[in-house]
């Protein structure tokens, strides 16, 4: 591996899916499986996951809707690597794959226009914005390099069908640049807070919905709750975290 040759096997919604990755670098957290509980996916429905890392959305949407089938793509191959084994390790094979890719040169098996869903969480941050971390790939994973959060999305939005949904969980300062990358390509735009707790004034994440070829008008729903006044997660954070529940944006 790229940043340690120590790898952990951890655990999300609740133990049924078991996740290999990196023991330093970039590690797993809630985001992508928030992320993966707003796919409403029917069967045999084709989703892609975008900047898939270890596999952790993918795997969360597959337990969840096992009628579809699901393709991640990152750019990193030992992410990928390691997506790969989690495949296996979780009895995966034929509904989850995963290619090494890069978003300006596409592997020729992913065609425009080909999936019903698309769900990305991409870097957060802009490039020469922040301190970057020492590990490689927590550095890939959290900062944009040579494809920024336009072209990202740009990249969603084509292969998605039309009619097709494109949901991308990214922080909530910088909304207005995902909402810019969609305006004119999709519609029925739903905005979703991610609320610390109760008392919030400000969301740290957000997540994005929209369809492609629809007009119909952007929306701000009331958003999730994550955690209680003792830090402890809320029981619709729970439901989703740890059982698997679908999250209707």
């Amino acid at each position: 591996m790229s940043d340690s040759d120590t790898i952990t096997e951890d655990a999300l919604l609740g133990g049924r899916i078991v996740l290999r990755q990196p023991a330093e670098g970039y590690r797993v957290a809630i985001d992508p499986v928030l992320l993966a509980a707003t796919v409403a996916a029917g069967p045999g429905d084709r989703v892609l996951d975008v900047g898939c890392g270890v596999g952790a959305a993918s795997f969360c949407l597959a337990m969840r809707l096992p009628g579809c089938r699901i393709t991640g793509i990152d750019i990193d191959s030992d992410m990928v690597r390691l997506a790969s084994d989690n495949i296996r390790l979780n009895d995966l094979s034929g509904r989850v794959d995963v290619l090494t890719g890069d978003l300006s040169r596409p592997p020729p098996r992913l065609a425009p226009g080909a999936f019903a869903h698309v769900m990305t969480n991409p870097p957060y941050l802009e490039a020469g914005s922040a301190a970057v971390s020492p590990y490689a790939g927590r550095r890939q994973a959290n900062v944009e390099g040579s494809i920024g959060l336009a072209d990202w999305l740009k990249f969603c939005i084509i292969m998605a069908r039309s009619g097709g949904s494109v949901t991308v969980v990214h922080r909530a300062d910088r909304l207005d640049a995902v909402l810019a990358a969609m305006q004119g390509q999709l519609g029925e735009i739903v905005v979703y807070p991610l609320w610390p707790k109760a008392d919030s004034t400000a969301a740290r994440r957000v997540l994005v919905r929209g369809r492609k070829d629809i007009r119909t008008p952007t929306r701000l729903a009331a958003g999730l709750v994550l955690h209680e006044a003792d830090g402890s997660y809320t029981a619709a954070a729970e439901a989703i975290l740890r059982d698997g529940a679908a999250l209707e944006l």
